[in-house]
């Protein structure tokens, strides 16, 4: 299969499936005489667990790490690949817990739009009064 019913079978550009090849994120794919890629059913396989990891919030430098440990092909790596999705998920907890407090500041100032921005505003500069 070439690339383009693989981008529409996986749902994942084929930019991106070129790039986590290129990055290491999938194993290199067979080429046929011409060179054109030919991707099999464990091609498919990988373009899917890297992209259901980045779904789950791994960045592309955790991702490489964890691959790099699961093709070491070692149970031992097992602590340290849990180590990664740990840490991967504790940085999404505080960029979540961010999000959530722009939110509530936003739904504040929605809220009490009158009473709270529009006498704010009313003290700011005006920007053509900045260039004089």
């Amino acid at each position: 299969m070439n690339i383009k019913p693989v981008s529409e079978k996986t749902g994942t550009s084929a930019d991106t499936i070129r790039y986590y090849e290129r990055i290491g994120l999938i194993p290199p794919v067979k080429r046929n005489k011409n060179g054109v890629r030919e991707f099999d059913d464990e091609d498919i396989r990988w373009i899917e667990f890297s992209r259901k990891m980045r779904e789950a919030g791994l960045s592309i430098e955790a991702l490489i790490e964890y691959i790099g440990l699961f093709k070491d092909g070692d149970d031992t790596t097992i602590p340290a690949r849990v180590g990664i999705l740990s840490d991967e998920r504790d940085e999404l907890q505080k960029r979540i817990d961010m999000m959530q407090s722009a939110l509530r500041r936003l739904n504040f100032k929605i809220d009490n739009y009158e009473s709270h921005v529009v006498p704010t505003e009313k003290e700011l500069r005006e920007f053509d009064e900045q260039e004089k």
